[in-house]
């Protein structure tokens, strides 16, 4: 028998041990335990299409899983593979006789054989690996028994992965494949002895303290000074988990069921650990009266198709409760209406989105009454929850009159504020003739040029700014990059377009020498009908520049390219030599151009939409997409 080390005592005894039932050990990259028939056992790594130098044969695989440790600190599963070994005796029956000299030969050729055998394994989507065992077999101690065994111990440098499934088998002997399941990581986990030794097992701990003179739950972290874990609260252990992010909760928010989740923000540590508080031990009377108040019963008469009416009741509170709901008839007292009685069913109760949990039945073939009322019986409470009463029709009709003034109230006050600044401007007009011209300001979209540099982005956003605080509605491209990878550039510059035909406005297209450029070669794309370049594409704000391109263009067929876009330029960006609007690409030629921040407040001037009461006032046209 062949072992390498003390290491190898502690991998035997694990392989008596089941697969669920991980234990700890020591390993070796190479570990292999023979049995006394054999010596000499080395593994290595090896080749499917190397089984043809075995010979002995493999009549028994077995696979399992075990937790192998390195310092007895760092643990992860390794591979182990039991083989069961058919020896043949060719060895020891030929010849029977030998004499002389031949006989020394024949004995040390009996005790000292040499053979190897092959064994592979695989993984999902993972090629096949293969391990080879070569060792010596003593025919004299098989004993006439033809059989041997060979365990190996295979590990990976991050282990195997939790849950998977591995196939073995014998490249030689086909009909030896087996499959074997490594247990998840919530199954290692769960054996408490074992948490330490691996990393992903590693959770926060929760504990808590309650404070009365606060009025608070604290919750503690063992080992926690800096930094503390993610945190979520929940009622019932399969409720919603609603994230909690302060380290103390009101006592009026506890319940038996509550129960909190604490994680470490971490991909490597991402199980997270459920801790409830209340689960062994009982829940303390004052707060369990506290709990009383967040429980809540209505009722409510509804009519069936065929004229009846049934009472419909509902009850929410923090937990699943166990009790009944009754009916009954309140007169001075509430008396019971006919033993009518109805379980609160485990199976019914459902969470809302709020968080607490409710439960609702009905009581059919239901005769209105006006003091109809229903009591709830709640396990562990001491008095019963009512009486929770149906108020009849009358009471029903007074509400629904309060209800349409108050409505009536408040509409006409919001009326009266939103109205305010346009009676204002009316009578104010009415005083100077009815010919003042009431000014509006439209909404503006303001586009950069392409391979924009930091100093026009940081300019494209100042002016947009100013432009929101003079009024504008304003909707530049660099604000809206989130919104653009949603709906596309395009999209995204067609919804803005809309917005310029409800209130009126104007397209900005910044000027730089680059975009003056690509305007150049953009008009020769158009007219040639050419690929655009790579280079082209690369920029981000490509596609908006030749969308506006575009609707540039297709305005200028229709003559009124400058009743919708607007040209600017910084001093500090000059687009090409002080040559006028010759200096300009064709395309945009008799568009209005202005110099910022020289020219701001002409520009100012263009962008306001003027309305004038009469007939020889200037009006802004309607434009709309693809006209």
């Amino acid at each position: 028998m062949f072992l390498r080390g003390w290491s190898f005592w502690c991998v035997l005894l694990t392989l008596c041990l089941s697969a669920r039932g991980l234990e700890i050990s020591g390993f070796h990259s190479t570990d292999v335990i023979c049995s006394q028939e054999l010596s000499g056992c080395v593994m290595e790594d090896a080749l499917p299409h190397t089984t043809t130098e075995d010979n002995v044969n493999i009549r028994k695989i077995k696979p399992d899983f075990k937790l192998c440790c390195k310092d007895g600190t760092t643990c992860s599963l390794c591979l182990v593979i039991d083989t069961e070994l058919d020896i043949p005796l060719d060895k020891v029956l030929e010849d029977g006789g030998h004499s002389g000299a031949d006989e020394e030969d024949y004995g040390e050729e009996m005790r000292n054989h040499k053979a190897s055998v092959t064994v592979c394994y695989r993984a999902a989507a993972t090629l096949d690996t293969c391990k080879k065992v070569e060792f010596t077999v003593n025919y004299t101690a098989l004993a006439h028994q033809n059989q041997a065994k060979v365990s190996m111990v295979i590990t990976r440098p991050d282990g195997f992965p939790y849950g998977s499934r591995i196939h073995t088998y014998s490249p030689k002997e086909m009909f030896t494949r087996k499959e074997v399941s490594a247990p998840s990581l919530d199954e290692v986990c769960a054996q408490h002895r074992l948490q330490k030794h691996i990393a992903l097992c590693s959770v926060p701990r929760v504990d808590n303290v309650i404070n009365r003179t606060t009025n608070q739950m604290e919750l503690l972290f063992e080992g926690r000074n800096d930094t503390l874990p993610s945190l979520c609260v929940q009622y019932e252990e399969d409720g919603c988990c609603k994230n909690w992010n302060k380290m103390t909760i009101p006592l009026y928010s506890l319940a038996p069921c509550m129960c909190l989740q604490a994680w470490d923000e971490d991909d490597q540590k991402s199980r997270r650990t459920l801790y409830c508080p209340f689960r062994k031990t009982d829940f303390p009377h004052d707060l369990r009266q506290a709990m009383w108040k967040n429980v809540s019963v209505n009722v409510r008469l509804s009519k069936m198709n065929d004229q009846s009416t049934m009472l419909l009741w509902n009850l929410t509170a923090p937990c699943r409760l166990e009790g009944e709901v009754r009916l009954c008839h309140k007169t001075g007292s509430c008396r019971e209406a006919r033993i009518l009685r109805q379980q609160l069913a485990n199976d019914k109760w459902r969470q809302n989105s709020k968080g607490l949990w409710e439960n609702e039945g009905a009581f059919p073939n239901f005769t209105e009454h006006f003091s109809t009322c229903v009591m709830v019986k709640i396990k562990g409470m001491e008095h019963e929850f009512g009486p929770v009463c149906f108020h009849g029709t009358a009471r029903s009709h007074w509400s629904l009159l309060v209800v349409c003034v108050m409505l009536l109230v408040c509409l006409t006050a919001l009326a009266i504020y939103f109205l305010h600044d346009v009676v204002k401007k009316c009578v104010w007009s009415w005083h100077h003739g009815g010919c003042v011209k009431i000014g509006r300001k439209g909404h503006i979209v303001l586009l950069s040029p392409p391979d924009v540099d930091d100093g026009v982005s940081e300019a494209v956003c100042q002016l947009g700014s100013f432009l929101c605080s003079q009024g504008f509605s304003v909707s530049v491209d660099q604000w809206s990059r989130k919104e653009q990878c949603t709906l596309g550039p395009l999209t995204w510059l067609h919804s803005q377009l809309l917005k310029l035909d409800s209130m009126g406005g104007r397209v900005l297209l910044v000027l730089t020498h680059k975009a003056s450029e690509r305007t150049e070669e953009w008009t020769h794309w158009s007219k040639n009908e050419e690929v655009k370049n790579s280079q082209e594409l690369k920029s981000p704000y490509s596609d908006l520049f030749s969308g506006s391109l575009v609707l540039i263009q297709a305005n200028r067929q229709l003559g009124r390219a400058d009743e919708r876009f607007v040209l600017v330029k910084f001093d500090s960006h000059p687009t090409q030599r002080h040559n006028g609007d010759k200096s300009l690409p064709g395309l945009l030629q008799g568009l209005p151009l202005f110099q910022l921040p020289s020219q701001t407040q002409s520009l100012l001037s263009e962008l306001t939409v003027v309305q004038e009461t009469g007939s020889s006032g200037k009006t802004w046209t309607g434009w709309r997409w693809g006209t």
